[in-house]
């Protein structure tokens, strides 16, 4: 961000400040990551604060919930309990910043690398499902009216025409849209979720949680889809092996809800969110590139949020596998094909590994947002040199469609195989460090 819209948010700052007497702020720091919104981390009269905002009301124009009603979700479970920050107050158009609010910061770090580190992780585990169970305690006289409620069978076809929007043509995604439709489980009586409760949007300092952030997902349904979300592998980070956010067992989880919550878990309903929530995070990768062509959102980030598609594609597969005829199940997939040696002039990859280099060597000049960017960059420079050695992704519109429709299913003999061969070459060349593909390739083709 440039000098001068730097210049703008702390004159809009300082207007907001002054309507809870706090001074202007000295400087300002844009923080990592941020998928939707920006955070803004200041500090005044000797506190840190931190300002998340959209920069137009443009931005969120079809958000279901407004950033005031998302600023009293969080002072309602502030005030019930749960590790959220305090919110000092929410900007007004007359500030010139766009829409948000300006919280007060909390202790910890975000970074899953970090907090997965950490000794005590069982702590932290506990106090995660606790801080989950005080927010579905939450009553709806408690909260704003903008808060939706989530209609199940109406959030499956909304990701089906997203899907279809997006070409209808992933035989995987096709496949978890039909398991939903097929399986979706009656209401429940609904509880405040939190909507995006993970690894990446927690606080944990020395082995314990210090924070819950973002929550602008937030709303009304089953307990058991805010329970699945987190354990999704893509959150699970570093530790594919521990299934409950990555810091424990399952068991452990559920154990700790259940003694704070007084609700009993419901296996099978927590393995539908897991398999609703990949689904719907496969489409939000996927829009994250029709984001960025159609010039809504040119970030760098979205195009390569959209390449992680295939990391979903890979965890559905594998969550749904076992639905599929033992004999379906045992076929193995075929080793990957290696590629052969290039000669000659520098391929596309080739380019594309030599800039990465070079990037790197800036590294260390780089602070904050903009080293975070650097890092996206090198990201998006890898997936451009491994698409050399593989090849090239396909799209299936007939068979997806025939998913849909039940004409084909996971009986059906040698898709199974097929699916895998396809999500396995995918990841290869998207990301091939992310730990479900070890786990996949070791028992899809005996490889490790």
């Amino acid at each position: 961000m440039s000098g001068g819209d730097t210049t703008a948010i702390e004159e809009g700052l300082t207007r907001a400040l002054a309507r809870v007497g706090l001074s202007a702020p000295p400087g300002l720091a844009r923080l990592t990551g941020g998928a939707t919104m920006e955070s803004w981390k200041f500090s005044t009269s000797g506190e840190d604060y931190v300002l998340r905002r959209a920069p137009s009301l443009e931005f969120i124009a079809e958000r279901p919930m407004s950033h005031a009603g998302e600023a009293a979700v969080i002072e309602a479970a502030r005030k019930a309990g749960v590790t959220a920050p305090e919110v000092l107050t929410v900007l007004e158009e007359s500030d010139g910043i766009g829409s948000g609010f300006i919280m007060r910061a909390l202790p910890g770090t975000p970074n899953p690398k970090e907090i997965l580190a950490m000794e005590g992780a069982g702590t932290i585990l506990r106090e995660a499902a606790r801080d989950l169970a005080r927010i579905h305690s939450l009553k709806r006289e408690d909260l704003p009216a903008d808060v939706p409620v989530m209609d199940y069978r109406a959030a499956i076809a909304d990701l089906r025409a997203q899907f279809e929007e997006a070409g209808g043509d992933r035989p995987i995604i096709a496949l978890g849209l039909k398991w939903l439709e097929d399986n979706c489980p009656d209401p429940c009586e609904p509880v405040l979720n939190h909507g995006d409760y993970r690894m990446g949007n927690i606080l944990a300092e020395g082995g314990h949680l210090t924070g819950v952030l973002d929550w602008e997902l937030a709303h009304f349904g089953d307990p058991h889809e805010d329970l699945a979300f987190g354990c999704m592998a893509v959150w699970r980070f570093a530790r594919y092996d521990r299934p409950a956010l990555g810091l424990g067992s399952l068991e452990d989880y559920f154990a700790a809800y259940e003694a704070e919550s007084g609700r009993t878990v419901d296996r099978e309903r927590f393995r539908y969110w897991l398999i609703h929530r990949t689904v719907w995070w496969a489409m939000g990768c996927l829009r994250c590139a029709k984001v960025w062509r159609d010039g809504s959102d040119r970030m760098l980030e979205r195009v390569v949020i959209s390449r992680r598609t295939s990391e979903q594609e890979l965890d559905l597969l594998m969550l749904l596998e076992e639905d599929a005829p033992e004999e379906e199940r045992a076929l193995p997939a075929e080793p990957m094909i290696e590629p052969d040696e290039t000669h000659g002039e520098a391929t596309s990859g080739e380019i594309a590994v030599a800039i990465s280099e070079w990037l790197e060597t800036l590294k260390p000049l780089m602070q904050g947002h903009n080293r975070f960017q650097l890092a996206v960059a090198r990201n998006a420079l890898g997936m451009i040199a491994r698409d050399d050695d593989i090849v090239p992704r396909v799209t299936e519109p007939d068979l997806a469609q025939a998913i849909l429709v039940g004409e084909e299913t996971l009986a059906s003999p040698g898709l199974l195989r097929e699916l895998k061969e396809a999500a396995l070459e995918k990841v290869m060349a998207d990301v091939p460090k992310y730990p479900a593909l070890a786990v996949a390739m070791k028992e899809w083709t005996g490889e490790e």
